[in-house]
């Protein structure tokens, strides 16, 4: 497990992850500026650039931490939420062995029978890049792939580490290869106990974290 601040370098925050300042990408990205080099980080990546540059390939961890965006706040988004990364460096890592990962992941969390789907995006610092969503209903994940009331709930961003990304730690991107994948925390939460609402887990109300 590593560990970050979150009151971070732009440059690791963005210019290191090939999102540099002209970057159309940030105006979805921008964050909460203490000055114009130091943000409050929009997501936990700068960790994985902060161990890269300490430590030779194999790299595994996972990053987790409180994060801060600039969304507009409803049901399933927050300005501010946790987030766990996971980064694997290493030679011949390839995109099935993400998929395969995350999968296994999903049936540990809910069971055999969670629908799960990816489904193509896009990330500066992943290429090729994917989401990975589930089919989530009233009281949580949902196993009727035929059930009306049901919708696919994105849970997180995934992808090959883009070889500009290893460069830019000093690595070798003809040598290594490596994948990321960035999950939100309360979502995980909402669809194993049926929570309809993220805000819920900032109110501060008791009464809700009682019941876990």
């Amino acid at each position: 497990m590593a560990e970050g601040p979150e009151v971070e370098l732009s440059y690791y925050n963005f210019t290191a992850l090939a999102i540099p300042e002209d970057h159309p990408v940030r105006d979805g990205r921008d964050s909460f500026f203490i000055t114009d080099d130091v943000v409050l980080r929009t997501e936990t990546s700068a960790v994985q650039i902060r161990t890269m540059e300490t430590q030779e390939p194999p790299v595994r961890i996972i990053a987790p931490g409180r994060v801060y965006r600039r969304d507009a706040v409803d049901a399933t988004h927050c300005h501010t939420f946790h987030q766990c990364e996971g980064l694997l460096v290493d030679r011949d890592v390839s995109f099935g062995d993400l998929k395969g990962i995350l999968f296994a992941t999903a049936e540990e969390l809910y069971g055999e029978g969670v629908i799960a789907r990816f489904t193509p995006d896009y990330f500066p610092f992943t290429e090729p890049s994917a989401q990975m969503a589930i089919w989530y209903g009233r009281d949580g994940v949902c196993r009727d792939p035929e059930d009306p009331s049901a919708r696919w709930l994105e849970v997180l961003g995934c992808g090959m580490v883009d070889p500009q990304v290893l460069a830019n730690v000093g690595y070798d991107p003809d040598e290594y290869s490596g994948f990321a994948f960035g999950v939100g925390m309360e979502r995980l939460a909402m669809l194993k106990y049926g929570i309809d609402d993220i805000r819920l887990f900032f109110d501060g109300d008791v009464r809700f974290g009682r019941q876990f």
